[in-house]
């Protein structure tokens, strides 16, 4: 199956505008924008035909193709990134059978995610999109606690049933647990990691069906595939000692370089 990996980014993020040109640092004090970081770890997957950038501002355009990356013009009516891809699909005439959306917020998000993300897809026939997600130790748990109670959201959090099959998503933490962990510890709770990968017909068909009340209450755009029946698989990823983190927030870019600099990702 042929793959495509489109990475959307806008400029004018609700929570964070501007997001995609922010400079972070790595671990030799080198800084990269969020954007290249973000290309980068796509151009690191194996078994991928083809990478964009899928934008409607020019400053990121000029700042993506600066570093070499294939640039993808879209529409700025897009209103979330899985709009974004279908609308850059189309744009480069089709053809692809699987379309990976890497969100351009989450450069730390390792290539065996995505690899895994994709083969995941083709091992579950009935599913027209596949999502991985990440069990919490109690250190990363104790992290999305601490942020909800301090009135930001750190990640979304996924539950699924026995066959894998997404029952729901929020920006809450769920399953509810009064539970406290040890920080190595494994928890019942599942970070839901922003990368999907879709089954070309069903990205296409997403664009018509109406915004849901589900997905205008958490905002967010996966819930529109649930509102609407759609077999949304959720694949299980190892962390493999790796940090993990998406940029959501002003706040997050200390805790990014902070990642990055304990890692030695330069």
């Amino acid at each position: 199956m042929s793959v495509l990996i489109a990475i959307p980014a806008r400029y004018a993020s609700h929570r964070y505008p501007g997001k995609p040109l922010v400079p972070l640092k790595g671990a030799s004090g080198q800084s990269r924008t969020l954007i290249r970081r973000s290309w980068e770890a796509a151009m690191a997957v194996e078994g991928v035909d083809r990478v964009v950038v899928a934008t409607d501002d020019s400053r990121i355009r000029d700042e993506a193709e600066s570093f070499g990356a294939e640039v993808v013009m879209t529409s700025s009516a897009c209103s979330n990134g899985t709009e974004r891809c279908a609308e850059a699909h189309a744009a480069i005439g089709g053809g692809y059978e699987i379309v990976v959306n890497l969100q351009g917020d989450a450069p730390l998000t390792p290539a065996w995610f995505v690899s895994d993300l994709v083969e995941g897809l083709r091992a579950a026939p009935d599913a027209e999109i596949a999502t991985p997600v990440l069990r919490c130790d109690g250190r990363a748990l104790a992290t999305l606690k601490a942020d909800r109670a301090e009135g930001r959201v750190g990640g979304t959090t996924a539950v699924f049933d026995r066959d894998n099959r997404a029952l729901y998503f929020s920006k809450e933490v769920v399953p509810y647990t009064a539970t406290i962990y040890a920080p190595e510890a494994e928890t019942p709770v599942f970070h839901h990691v922003g990368v999907y990968a879709y089954r070309a017909d069903a990205l296409a068909s997403y664009a018509e069906w109406p915004h849901g009340p589900l997905e205008r209450l958490e905002g967010l755009e996966q819930l529109r595939f649930l509102e609407n029946g759609r077999h949304v698989v959720c694949v299980e990823v190892e962390s493999r000692g790796r940090l993990f983190w998406e940029l959501n927030n002003p706040q997050d870019v200390i805790r990014l370089e902070e990642m990055m600099a304990e890692m030695g990702v330069e």
